[in-house]
C-alpha cells in the first residue's frame, strides 16, 4: 500500500490570495514551520515560504493539500527531493 502511494503523482498548484492566504496542492511533506517560514516538499521540489505570522490552517498529506495564512513575502523552489523523513511524516507514521 505504501509503495502505491509513492507512485501516484499529485498535481501541484499554488493559489495566493492578496499575499495573505496560500493554498498549495501536491505537497508530499512538511520539513519545518514557524511563524516566519514554512518548508514543504512538493512534486516539483522543495518550496520555501517566508513571511510574517504564518499559520498552517490545514494539512492533509494523503491528498497533498496545505493551507496557510499570514503575510507572504517569498515563495522559492529548490530542486531538493523529499527524503521521506520530514516532520509530519514522522508524526503521522
Amino acid at each position: 500500500m505504501q509503495e502505491e502511494k509513492k507512485n501516484i503523482k499529485l498535481s501541484h498548484n499554488l493559489i495566493l490570495k492578496e499575499r495573505k492566504s496560500l493554498n498549495i496542492s501536491g505537497v508530499l511533506d512538511v520539513d519545518s514551520f514557524d511563524d516566519g517560514a514554512v518548508i514543504a516538499y512538493t512534486e516539483l521540489g522543495e518550496l520555501t515560504i517566508k513571511g510574517e505570522n504564518l499559520h498552517i490552517n490545514k494539512i492533509d498529506l494523503d491528498s497533498g493539500d496545505l493551507e496557510l495564512d499570514g503575510e507572504v513575502y517569498l515563495l522559492e523552489y529548490t530542486e531538493n527531493k523529499p527524503s521521506g523523513q520530514g516532520l509530519f511524516s514522522k508524526l503521522f507514521k
